[in-house]
Formats: C-alpha cells, sequence, structure tokens
C-alpha cells in the first residue's frame, strides 16, 4: 500500500476550498491574516499551491470557528503552532479555555432545548384534545 505524503500533495485554491468548505475568499483571508502554519507556495505563475498538512489544518480552522473560537484566540493558537515544540502547555491551555466554553454553549442550549421541548409537548397535547384555543392569547387580557 503506497501512501502519499501529504507534504507533497500539490492542491489549486479551488481544490482547497472544495475540501475545507471555506471559498476561495475565506482562503486569501486566512493567509492574510497569518492563520495557516506554513507558507502558501506559489507556482512560477503566482498561483497558490496548498498541501494536505496545509488542509488537515484548515479543517481544524474550520471547526475551531465553528464552534466560536474568536479569531484573536485561532491566530495565537497557529502562532503558537508557527513556532515549533516547546509550547504545547500553552496550546493545551488555550484549546482547553475553548472547549470549556463550547461545553457551556452545549449545556445552554440543551437547556433551551428542553423549554422548547416541554413547551411543544404542552402545545401537542391541547392541539390533541382539541382545547388549544386561547393558549397564551395576549387579545384575552
Amino acid at each position: 500500500m503506497t501512501t502519499t505524503d501529504p507534504r507533497e500533495v500539490s492542491l489549486s485554491i479551488g481544490e482547497v476550498a472544495d475540501r475545507t468548505g471555506l471559498s476561495v475568499h475565506a482562503l486569501r483571508f486566512y493567509e492574510r491574516e497569518g492563520l495557516l502554519v506554513g507558507p502558501v507556495r506559489r507556482t512560477a505563475g503566482g498561483r497558490r499551491r496548498y498541501t494536505g498538512l496545509d488542509v488537515d489544518w484548515l479543517t481544524i480552522c474550520v471547526k475551531l470557528r465553528a464552534s466560536g473560537m474568536p479569531l484573536a484566540d485561532l491566530k495565537s493558537f497557529a502562532d503558537l503552532v508557527r513556532q515549533g515544540p516547546g509550547n504545547e502547555v500553552a496550546r493545551l491551555q488555550l484549546l482547553d479555555a475553548h472547549r470549556r466554553r463550547v461545553d457551556a454553549q452545549i449545556e445552554a442550549l440543551e437547556e433551551c432545548r428542553s423549554v422548547i421541548a416541554w413547551k411543544t409537548a404542552v402545545y401537542a397535547e391541547h392541539l390533541a384534545r382539541g382545547d388549544a384555543g386561547g393558549l397564551w392569547d395576549p387579545t384575552t387580557a
């Protein structure tokens, strides 16, 4: 079985956009903002070429952003990774703080879902009995 070294993969910006779900514009933004951990290679004609490692990193970035990580924290994380070994404790602290924020968001959403489930059950029960009229009707105050 032959596996390709992800550092040797050469992908266009469009291919990376397809693989990561980021737009071409967003990929250029990530590069400008210093969110990539390595330099983006360019062809002799100046076209960007990405590696499999770039795609792996961008996939992590997409999930961190989708989970609400602030851009400043993502930049800090990228800076730490770019610096190389020796700062793993700082990386862990950054990721752990974000995980705790995500856990709190999930807990809050679960509470919201519980209230919504309760309220939908109330409406469903009243509708099934045929006495839903007047449920929270502000016109009958």
